[in-house]
């Protein structure tokens, strides 16, 4: 079993990781899931011994190996890169990993390559395999001395989009079959929950939420993991009501059942619900399209009910009507997070939310609508529609501007009002 407590890492004023608790169970293949720069290769890395923590403890078997080397963890390790040295052969690449350990290395290099599916590659230079073998090669080579812990830092990333599909139904089975422990960091959502027995979700060093994958989709605790976890809608409303698991939230005017999640009544949450989760032509709610996008075996619309973002997806061809009815067959009312400083670009909370955290910074948004005013440089249109619709690439907790850590994420214009994007702050 493997758990670190408590971890932190600071490098220079940069808080890389901080607090991070978890325990992964033997046998168990848990992946590391969050965007660029939220900490997740750090963690990995405190792990394998390759960099020591500031605080907290990591523990292998029950035994605290903090403070061990990496070659006495007994975990192996599949580089992004792989890493593979160039002017050795493939069976010498895979009997590095023994050079300490005795036995029939031989035979044991052939076990591991045809277990890979590499049988008969032995005397080949990495330079005439392609990168699907040479990523075989890689895991090989961190399986030889049998690890108690395998670590995979997004060792499918650098290939093409069907080659990773097929290697990670093949990396699944694999650590199936030797029934490994494995921590398997990427930001491929689609690569986490098809791979992974539970998902752990990171942001800006610390943990979301930690779940089966089913789970974690369909019953995310934060509106971070809604939208980073696949497309969401969230609208932003309050509970009026509950009833044991069950909430009435209001939203735009409509009060729509729901399941309630963490939520009290009063509580200012988004109500939560996936594209796939919206019936088109039942119900009494009508939306206006607003764009279209064929993806081959479905429609993905954008539309717009009573000033709300819509995303839905049909399978018939939208284009010859401008509105339709529909209903919401699941959501889930989520509360809102709200950072306790706030800048004056920052989406704010409701005044009386406010005084109820004792946060004090900023302007008193207006809250007679669904909207936030955001203030940004100017992207022009198409950045204005695309913003009010929650999405999430690697953003930073703070606000929605360019910066590394936040690539792709839309700017609208001064003084825009515009849907708001998931909340910051925990």
């Amino acid at each position: 079993m493997l758990e670190v407590r408590g971890l932190t890492k600071r490098f220079g004023s940069v808080v890389a990781v901080e607090d991070f608790t978890l325990a992964v169970p033997d046998g168990e293949i848990l992946a590391l899931l969050g965007p660029s720069g939220c900490g997740k290769t750090t963690v990995l890395r405190i792990v394998a011994g390759l960099e020591r923590p500031d605080a907290g403890r990591v523990l292998l078997a029950g035994r605290d190996a903090t403070d061990w080397p990496p070659e006495r963890r007994g975990v192996g390790l599949v580089f992004q890169s792989y890493a593979l040295f160039p002017h050795l052969s493939v069976g010498a690449n895979v009997a590095y990993g023994l050079r300490f350990k005795g036995g029939d290395r031989e035979a044991r290099v052939r076990e591991l390559l045809e277990l890979v599916g590499l049988s008969g590659y032995q005397r080949r230079k990495p330079h005439q395999l392609s990168a699907g073998q040479q990523q075989r090669v890689a895991l090989a080579r961190a399986l030889a001395p049998e690890p108690r812990v395998l670590l995979l830092d997004e060792p499918l990333s650098a290939l093409d989009a069907a080659l990773r599909k097929d290697l990670r139904a093949e990396l699944r089975s694999l650590l199936g079959k030797l029934g490994m422990t494995a921590l398997y960091v990427t930001h491929d959502q689609e690569e986490a929950l098809a791979l992974a027995d539970r998902v752990a979700v990171m942001r800006e060093g610390r943990l979301e939420q930690v779940a089966p994958p089913e789970e974690l989709y369909a019953k995310p605790r934060t509106p971070f993991v809604a939208a980073f976890l696949g497309r969401a809608n969230l609208w932003p409303g309050r509970v009026v009501s509950v009833d044991g698991g069950r909430a009435l939230v209001e939203v735009a005017g409509e009060r729509i059942p729901t399941e309630r999640g963490e939520c009290e009544e009063g509580d200012e949450v988004f109500l939560f619900f996936r594209p796939e989760w919206v019936q088109v032509g039942e119900g009494a709610f009508v939306a206006e399209i607003e764009s279209a996008e064929y993806l081959g075996d479905r429609w993905e619309l954008r539309a717009r009910f009573r000033g709300l973002p819509l995303v839905l997806v049909i399978a018939q061809d939208p284009r010859a009507r401008a509105t339709f009815s529909f209903a919401v067959s699941a959501a889930q009312a989520i509360r809102r997070q709200w950072p306790r400083l706030l800048s004056d670009n920052e989406p704010q909370p409701p005044a009386g939310d406010r005084q109820k955290r004792g946060i004090a910074h900023g302007p008193t948004a207006a809250e007679s609508g669904p909207t936030w005013r955001a203030r940004a440089k100017p992207l022009g249109a198409l950045a204005r529609s695309q913003a009010q619709t929650p999405r999430m690439t690697g953003c930073t907790e703070r606000d929605g501007r360019m910066n590394p850590r936040n690539e792709g994420m839309p700017q609208v214009n001064d003084e825009s009002e515009v849907a708001p994007p998931w909340p910051a702050g925990r």
